[in-house]
């Protein structure tokens, strides 16, 4: 069964094509990246799949159905940009408020599968710990607690290690590998060098989809989804060097 299936999706604001074209499908158990250029349009693909925002044209099918009657089963860590860390919340009502029960009072089941996405980021020390004494990296983590508390079927991350510390990064991609076995995960990301050895494809984006396939086919592609010269460089050990520099 396929997690993700879009068929000939355009999405235009104002007359402006921001996707255009986009045929997309993503078995289930797959880890796929999402590279591109900033303004490619990689934020938008995440709204259509949660839908949040509906395609101009073209169809999305999220586990089988439209993405709104998905969304139960979907766990979203969006793009952080502005957040107040002075809101009177601690760290496990943070996470608990990813288990999407309104008004309703949270249940002991709800409180067990925050305490063990907790423990799963490694914030379950923090729990009882203002979110405004949090360090980036910190926060990270626990907003990454709330997008897996419910056990999505499918998870949808836009940048998740973007201005966060080396630590995060590492604990993030091992926590990844362990994910892999439980749940759909869509990965938009910059880090190229470090994503593409967690991952099973790519794809790379620029209002059109370029490639969907292996990590190697991927990379023949980059130079046309960013349109110009690519050199990646991979440092640590192990790592991966992918593509050669060409001038021209």
């Amino acid at each position: 069964m396929l997690a993700v299936e879009m068929r000939d999706v355009n999405y235009h604001v104002n007359g402006r094509p921001i996707l255009e074209d986009i045929n997309l499908e993503v078995p289930e158990g797959e880890i796929l990246a999402v590279i591109g250029p900033n303004g490619g349009g990689k934020t938008t693909l995440l709204k259509l799949i949660t839908g949040q925002i509906r395609p101009s044209s073209g169809t999305v099918k999220v586990l089988g159905k439209n993405p709104e009657d998905a969304r139960e089963r979907i766990g979203y860590l969006p793009q952080r940009s502005h957040f107040k860390t002075d809101f009177p919340i601690n760290v496990l009502q943070t996470v608990l408020m990813g288990t999407y029960r309104r008004f309703e009072a949270y249940a002991d089941d709800d409180r067990k599968r925050a305490l063990r996405s907790l423990e799963m980021v490694g914030m379950l020390d923090y729990k009882d710990r203002k979110i405004g004494e949090l360090s980036g990296g910190e926060l990270q983590r626990v907003f990454l607690a709330r997008a897996i508390v419910r056990d999505p079927d499918l998870l949808l991350l836009d940048e998740p290690t973007a201005s966060v510390d080396p630590a995060f990064r590492t604990s993030f991609y091992n926590l990844m590998d362990d994910l892999r076995e439980r749940m759909t995960v869509i990965l938009v990301s910059h880090d190229i060098g470090t994503v593409t050895q967690h991952v099973d494809s790519v794809a790379c984006l620029n209002h059109r989809l370029f490639v969907h396939g292996t990590v190697e086919e991927a990379v023949s592609c980059l130079e046309d989804a960013y349109g110009c010269p690519v050199e990646l460089i991979a440092h640590g050990i192990p790592h991966r060097v992918l593509h050669e520099h060409r001038e021209g």
